[in-house]
Formats: C-alpha cells, structure tokens, sequence
C-alpha cells in the first residue's frame, strides 16, 4: 500500500507565491550551472587548447561532483539545518562557476568547475529537507514539483539560450558570459531568508550519513540511476547513435527535442504531483515507459527513433520528479536530507559510470547501439525493485 499527500485545501496563493519562486529559482539553478558548459564548451577549449577528455570532463565531471557532494550536504543539513546549508551551497557553488570566467589554465578550470559541482551536490539534499520546514505535509508534494520545475527549466535555459541570447549581449565572450549566468544566485540564496515559516519542530544534531540499513536509501537511488543514465547517456551518444543510423543531419532538431520535452515532463507533474508521487504504480510504470522509449531509438528508423529518444526524456523527467519527492514524504524531516544526500549518491554514481561503461563497451565493439543496451539492461536489473517499493510513512523516531 503507498502513501499519497492529501489534497484536503488548495494552497492560498498569496502566501505561498514567494516560497514557490524561491524553489523554483533554486531549483533553476540545480542544472544552469553545469548545462551551461556544454554550450560554451567549443569556445573554452578553443581559448584553453583542451582535449577533447577535458572538453568532455567539463561536463562529466561535475555530474561526478553530484554523487560525491552528496555526503557534504548532508552533514551541513545536519549542523547547519537546511536553509542555511542552501544558502551556502549557492555561495559556494557561484564561487566555482563564476571562477570559471577568471581561470588563466586549463588546472584552474577543472578545480572551480568540481567547486561548483560541490555547491549543486550540496544544493541537492537541501531543498527535499527545506520542504517540510516551508510547506504544511499537504503541500510538499506540489512543493517538490515546482522546485523540479525549476531544475528540469533550468536544463533547457542552460543548454538552449546561452549561446543565441545571453552570450551575443556579452561580446561572444564565454568569460563574460559564465560570470553574468552565476552572479545573480547570490541574490536568490540572500533571499532564501525572507520566508519567516518553519512547520516542522526543530531537530537536534544527529546522524548525517546514509542510513544502508533502510532499503530507501538504495533502492530509491538505484531507480533514480535508472532515470538518469538513460538521460544523461542517450544524450551524450545521440551523436554517435544518429551518425550511425545515418541521420546525423537531425542531430540539432533531435536534441531540441530530447531537451524540451524534459521541460513537459515537469509541467505535467505539476498539475498531476499530488496525485502521482508516493505511489508505487506510478514508478513502475514510468520506469517500464521509461526503458521502452529507450528501446525503441535502437528499433525503430528515422523520426521514430528521434520521438521515441524525445519520449523516453519526458517520461524520465517525470520519473526523476517522482522520486526526488519521496523523502520528505516517506520519513521525518530530520531524516529527509540524509535520504536525499543517500539516494543521490547512488543515483548519481550510477548515472555516472552506467553510460561510461556503455561507452567503453561500444568503443571495444565499435558499435553505438552496444552503450545504449548497457543502460537498458542496467535498467531491467534494477526494474523489480520498484515493485516492492514500501511508500509508507515510516513513524518519526526521537533524535539523540
């Protein structure tokens, strides 16, 4: 049986309006920070004379961070609590990515690009475990929403405007342009304390390491590695995968697509958040959708492998939303950043290495298909656990 948030009242717009926008800013700038290199990629390496490993590392390299970060942002949560832990995650993580804009070396850019990673990893536990502080229970859902809403926006805003609006308004400077896309989160983690609401009791210092012996922790971030290595993975080989079927010329409409329909992902979950998250079949069956679309982009030819690419994204997105939003609903809110930190450590570790493993398969056998089917068998062995999923509350237990 799965736990579901009620929707007894509908949240009075006035004074929720301003904690929505400050989800919604943070959780814009979970993703901007990291999708804005790719798309400044050409010209940093062009300016730093990097190879094409380290033109690679500005990408992968902070999605790394992500997993490792985890473990940080969990501990402030727990010293700190999460305000304040988001707050100077921001802090941190405009640090490392306007320091990008300033490097004089190819060393420089690599250790501000894993400082910003840090910051994003930090961010990351933190708002699931602001939620219950801001929001009454009956909100939190819609609260997870919005603020993924923010993060999947943030995808698109990254990779989709950078280079025809925001770069040409700084000289075509990719400097200039880092700088400008980091400095205004300063503002939005100074606004981070305008909200005066906490619905939650306050929790005393405890434990902040993953908890391995609830089987939340793993298996959430299993599935959540499942989300995101078909993501992450089907993105970075779409290239390879188009030249092969011999349809590299939709390459640039077939990314457009993969990327927008992230964005129709969290537009549908926010009208369909309270009724999806916290139950189970929802999950299966977005995983199942999930790992179909994928299949298809190796099945199916021409525009039918671009909308089954573009299908999988938006099914994904949804999927990513779905479980992100489970801890602050399944356990206290003491216990919410150390879930979170937990499943995010394993998620994105697998989003990490499951495609990079499929992409050392491939460069074996010289065949792009061969990275996509690592990811989906990845997929189908982690798959069973969504059927035993237990989505109920679990009773607050005292902290010492």
């Amino acid at each position: 049986m799965a736990i579901h948030p009620t929707a007894t009242t509908s949240p009075p717009p006035a004074r929720l309006l301003p904690v929505a926008i400050l989800l919604w800013l943070a959780g814009v700038y979970l993703r901007i920070p990291v999708l804005v290199a790719p798309a400044l990629a050409p010209f940093i390496s062009e300016d730093l004379a990097l190879s094409q490993t380290l033109t690679g590392a500005l990408t992968t390299l902070p999605i790394l961070m992500l997993a490792i970060g985890a473990m940080p942002g969990s501990l402030a949560i727990s010293r700190l609590g999460p305000r304040n832990t988001l707050a100077l995650a921001m802090v941190i993580m405009v640090l490392g990515s306007a320091g990008r804009g300033l490097v004089p070396d190819t060393l420089t850019l690599m250790i501000t690009s894993a400082v910003m990673g840090l910051g994003v990893a930090m961010m990351q536990p933190a708002l699931p475990a602001l939620l219950p502080r801001w929001l009454q229970p009956h909100h939190i859902a819609l609260g997870s929403a919005i603020y993924m809403n923010g993060l999947l926006m943030g995808e698109f805003i990254g990779a989709g405007i950078t280079l025809p609006l925001v770069m040409p308004l700084f000289d075509h400077s990719w400097r200039a342009t880092l700088i400008a896309w980091s400095l205004p989160a300063l503002l939005v983690a100074a606004a981070l304390y305008l909200p005066k609401r906490d619905y939650a009791p306050p929790a005393r210092k405890g434990a902040w390491l993953p908890d391995w012996k609830n089987p939340l922790t793993l298996r959430l971030g299993l599935l959540l590695g499942l989300s995101g290595s078909m993501f992450f993975g089907l993105n970075a080989y779409m290239g390879n995968l188009l030249e092969q079927q011999g349809q590299f010329d939709r390459l640039s409409e077939a990314l457009f697509w993969f990327n927008v329909a992230q964005v129709a992902a969290s537009l549908i979950m926010l009208k369909m958040a309270r009724v999806w998250i916290g139950r189970r079949s929802a999950i299966v069956v977005l995983a199942c959708l999930s790992i179909t679309g994928t299949l298809g982009t190796l099945i199916l030819d021409g525009w039918w492998s671009i909308a089954s690419a573009t299908f999988m994204s938006c099914v994904a997105g949804m999927l990513l939303i779905v479980l992100v939003a489970l801890p602050p609903l399944l356990v206290a809110p003491s216990e919410t950043g150390r879930l979170s930190a937990g499943t995010f450590l394993v998620g994105y570790a697998m989003a990490f290495s499951v495609p990079m493993l499929g992409g050392v398969i491939s460069d074996w056998t010289g065949d792009t298909r061969h990275a996509i089917m690592t990811m989906i068998a990845y997929s189908l062995l982690v798959l069973p656990l969504a059927f035993t999923l237990d989505l109920e509350r679990k009773k607050d237990q005292p902290e010492g």
